[in-house]
């Protein structure tokens, strides 16, 4: 862990993110005590321009709520969206790819088959009409996005493990007897945990992406105040209040680079052999 932190810390970019997205967690955390008041009550005057009012540091939208309360709800629905779905996925691809790359034969062609299938779709397609046709809700989203999600780990998963299953530890379980289960959970799949957790946190920011583009669409939530609802309610007012759209714009734009410099930050960290190469 020590050797993992200062290769991690060597990342000067990696660290910047780390403490962007620690903050935006603790400004998530926070928001019900910093806000208590609900991000969708009216609570101050409509089109209050940012930095003229010290209790509503970032203003008002047309209809007088506060643009920072709903910046700060808005963190909750992104977050909750990206690592659930996340999850999700990366729990359906690590048992599709495991079987197919350890199996083999016509179990592996079946489920690559059925991962090239959902690869032909452009994803945010998919996600809209899942989410249209269970009707927008938190549920629905994620569950969309995991569906959409799980394909290159299947495949990433997959290559690991048609690698991996001929080497001499895995003959070595073989041979005293081990089962096809206990191979894969003890012997192979620790070994490709490291691709798998630098994927899953860049996987995070397309998920927190496609979730502000099916809310700006009209399919998020409506009991829940997010960052692409924000900037969809406020597309006819760019020429009046510029800060509707654009402080959940660059909400979303610091998140997922913070998550992405995260995610170089860990290939760096658990993939020391391919950072040196590139230096070289």
């Amino acid at each position: 862990m020590n050797s993992f932190l200062k290769q991690y810390a060597r990342n000067k970019g990696a660290v910047v993110g780390a403490v962007i997205v620690l903050g935006i967690f603790i400004v998530a955390a926070l928001a019900g005590l910093v806000f208590p008041d609900n991000p969708w009550n009216s609570i101050a005057e409509p089109l209050l321009d940012p930095f003229t009012d010290s209790a509503h540091p970032l203003g008002t939208d047309m209809l007088g709520r506060d643009i920072a309360a709903c910046l700060a709800y808005g963190a909750r629905v992104s977050l909750l969206v990206g690592l659930i779905s996340t999850a999700v996925a990366t729990f359906i691809g690590i048992s599709l790819g495991a079987v197919a790359g350890y199996y083999g034969g016509r179990i592996d062609d079946l489920l690559m088959r059925l991962t090239e299938f959902f690869q032909t779709i452009p994803a945010l397609a998919i996600a809209v009409v899942l989410v249209a046709i269970f009707q927008p809700s938190i549920t629905s989203i994620i569950s969309a996005i995991a569906i959409v999600s799980w394909p290159p780990v299947a495949r990433l998963v997959r290559g690991e493990f048609l690698s991996l299953r001929s080497r001499e530890f895995v003959q070595a379980a073989v041979v005293i007897g081990q089962s096809s289960p206990r191979i894969i959970f003890t012997q192979i799949l620790p070994n490709t945990m490291s691709p798998i957790i630098v994927t899953g946190s860049l996987m995070i920011a397309t998920a927190i992406l496609t979730e502000s583009a099916l809310s700006f669409l009209g399919l998020g939530d409506r009991n829940l105040m997010s960052w692409g609802f924000m900037i969809g309610a406020a597309r006819t007012m760019l020429r009046e209040a510029w800060w509707m759209s654009f402080m959940p714009g660059f909400a979303i734009l610091l998140t997922v680079l913070a998550v992405n410099l995260i995610g170089e930050g860990l290939n760096d960290a658990l993939n020391p052999h391919l950072r040196s190469r590139g230096e070289a």
